[in-house]
């Protein structure tokens, strides 16, 4: 006999199933209770930094003492903000001030398991290339994106959104623009986060031309779902020009000035009283009006825009460029992707057209709007942003995006200014050692002990499991070893603290070995070897060490070397100071194994061919961003670089001073040492 209840279900007792609404669930949506998750803001929230502050012009004018009409140049004193690391923890620090501030927030994140993320990146003069890997960080953050497969890569967007929706303005759209493989499961997904009644649209984009598939159509579309946060949106009509054929067939008359037009009626639906047409009078057609009143109709007289039909009826010339033209639905195929030969290109594989930004962007918002992108990529949003006088956000956690995107927007700034152009100083940010605790935090699942054992092995030093102090893992030969940890970010802070355990233990020399090390440490290395007199040698632990069986030892290279001098000209008003670079040795850790050792011999006799931006900050401290007084790049079409800055910098007065050096390498790494000057 059976213990379990004999229920009966039917319409007095519905069954639990019969009363489940439609709904998307994945594994990590809900806990083992069967309650659902939430997104712990308070958890995420961390304070962003701000590490470099970017005007060019304003900047430049300001070196050289020459005035800057700064109402004329700036639209307002907002600054917008790029900004490095994680995203999800990027929009929960944004929430405080941000809140219900985002007029339009645009997200294009990786939606092919399959994608290798290496790029092709130019050295020199850019005859020669060389492939970019991952950054570890961005290795971890993809394998956490696709670990699970589907199950993970929802997770993911599910937190974000539920982020995203918390920054949205009450009128404001999201747009997501995904792949055809899995935007059915992201439209439930944003079903579920924004509300099914404010789902607007999903746009076919045409992203490629025909693919010759064997088994299949080709796909050569992406898919944008736009969505908004009540039904209060704001959204602006677009249009496009006619196609050709349309021209032919509906403005096939041409007037004496090249003018292409066509005859329209002047009457509407609708009774009303006769006009006056020069010296006759005429009758609208029967049940309809004249649609222009009698002042437009006489000025339309006179400058020959009313025209008769041999009827005696009068028509309009409605011409051709004065049309806003076909009105733009739902199937976008007249933007194509970004020409290979194209000034736009910079070499991303997901590189997106500004057309196609221009037309969201304008779409639903309107100048002055709040524009967001944390998966910013090669800053195309911010860029199109800045062009079209939106202020911008925008993250990603590829440090290699974020430093094309600065060079991206250095260049809009440039280019507007010069354009007489109003413009927007931006920040770049980023969140600094509480990101590291958090990588830590989420990230690391314990075995700490295990991966010190491992890193100092493939590192040939020998373990110290009673070591003076918990920041020293091991000694190779006279130095102490420091391993950080597998997810974290090593900061200044974490180099003193280690330098101060190294001379507490009596030692004189340590090498810290990190995955990644925090923007500007060198910034801050001189100074701690300085007070502390200990010697500290950065060295990145290789990704080869990861590999299952590995015994080979890889090479840990050593932080970027950079080495920097003042170079002082005598001037009608006092001296000039201008910054000479000496020498560069770019670290290559996210260099293939298979071009290593041509690139390595590469770098030894020509270390600024891998240089692709330096700046200069000509009165820094190290209690305030870096301000780029001062900044060259090279771009595709121009592959030259300065190596000595001619920016003209002058003092106010004579004294001490202290400048800042960054030179960012071809991979996006970056280094950055003080030089002293005394004018």
């Amino acid at each position: 006999m059976s213990d379990k209840p004999n229920i009966t279900y039917g319409p007095s007792n519905p069954h639990p199933l019969s009363q489940m609404r439609t709904e998307l669930v994945w594994e990590g949506k809900y806990d083992e209770f069967g309650n659902r998750r939430e997104v712990n803001v308070a958890h995420l929230s961390m304070p962003l930094q701000r590490t470099e502050a970017i005007d060019w012009p304003q900047s430049r004018a300001k070196a050289q003492g020459t005035l800057f009409d700064d109402a004329r140049a700036h639209a307002d004193d907002f600054r917008n903000r790029l900004i490095w690391g994680d995203n999800r923890a990027v929009i929960a620090a944004l929430l405080e001030e941000f809140k219900g501030a985002a007029k339009l927030i645009y997200i294009d994140p990786p939606f092919d398991i399959g994608t290798d993320f290496s790029l092709s990146v130019a050295i020199g003069d850019g005859k020669e290339t060389a492939e970019k890997d991952q950054s570890i960080l961005e290795m971890v953050a993809y394998r956490d994106m696709w670990g699970k497969g589907t199950n993970s890569y929802l997770h993911m967007l599910y937190e974000r959104l539920i982020l995203s929706r918390e920054l949205l303005s009450e009128d404001g759209i999201i747009f997501v623009h995904i792949g055809s493989n899995i935007n059915h499961l992201v439209r439930v997904l944003m079903d579920d986060v924004f509300g099914r009644d404010n789902f607007l649209n999903e746009i076919i984009w045409k992203r490629t031309h025909a693919h010759s598939d064997a088994k299949r159509f080709g796909i050569i579309h992406d898919c944008l779902l736009m969505y908004s946060n009540s039904e209060n949106y704001s959204f602006f009509r677009q249009h496009k020009p006619h196609d050709d054929s349309y021209i032919k067939s509906h403005y096939g008359q041409v007037d004496e000035n090249g003018r292409r037009f066509r005859l329209v009626t002047l009457s509407a639906a609708g009774p009303g009283p006769a006009r006056k047409f020069g010296d006759r009078v005429i009758d609208p057609p029967p049940g309809r009006h004249w649609a222009w009143g009698q002042q437009r109709i006489d000025e339309g007289l006179k400058s020959g825009k009313i025209v008769f039909a041999r009827t005696g009826q009068p028509n309009i010339k409605q011409y051709l460029d004065e049309m806003d033209g076909t009105v733009v639905q739902s199937i976008w195929d007249d933007i194509p992707p970004v020409n290979p030969v194209s000034a736009e290109l910079l070499g991303y594989a997901t590189q997106k057209p500004e057309a196609l930004l221009e037309r969201i962007i304008n779409c639903a918002t309107s100048e002055g709007d709040l524009v967001v992108d944390f998966f910013c990529g090669s800053g195309t949003t911010l860029a199109v942003a800045e062009k079209l006088g939106r202020r911008w956000i925008g993250a990603d956690l590829g440090r290699f995006a974020v430093h094309t995107s600065r060079k991206r927007l250095i260049g809009v700034q440039r280019e507007l200014h010069e354009q007489g152009r109003r413009y927007r100083s931006f920040d770049v940010f980023n969140l600094g050692r509480y990101e590291r605790q958090w990588w830590q935090r989420d990230i690391l699942k314990g075995a700490e002990d295990e991966h010190h054992k491992v890193v100092l092995r493939f590192f040939r030093a020998e373990p110290l499991p009673h070591a003076p102090s918990p920041l020293i893992h091991g000694r190779k030969a006279a130095a102490f070893v420091h391993v950080d940890g597998i997810d974290s970010i090593f900061s200044g802070e974490e180099a003193k603290a280690v330098a101060l355990a190294v001379k507490a233990a009596g030692g004189k020399q340590v090498h810290c070995l990190a995955w990644d090390f925090e923007m500007d440490i060198r910034q801050t290395i001189a100074g701690i070897e300085s007070e502390l007199d200990v010697k500290i040698r950065l060295h990145r632990i290789p990704r080869e060490i990861m590999e299952k069986n590995r015994t080979e030892v890889p090479p840990f290279f050593e932080v970027a070397l950079l080495e920097a001098e003042p170079v002082l000209r005598n001037a009608p008003k006092g001296k000039t100071v201008e910054i000479k670079l000496k020498s560069f040795l770019p670290s290559l850790t996210e260099v293939p194994s298979k071009e290593l050792e041509a690139l390595q011999e590469r770098a030894m006799t020509s270390g600024f061919d891998f240089i692709d931006f330096w700046a200069v900050d000509f009165d820094w401290a190290p209690d305030k961003p870096f301000n780029h007084h001062w900044q060259d790049y090279r771009t595709r079409k121009d592959r030259s670089l300065k190596t000595i800055s001619d920016a003209d910098f002058s003092y106010n007065k004579p004294g001490k001073y202290t400048a800042c050096v960054k030179v960012v390498d071809v991979f996006g790494c970056d280094t950055s040492i003080s030089v002293e000057i005394e004018v």
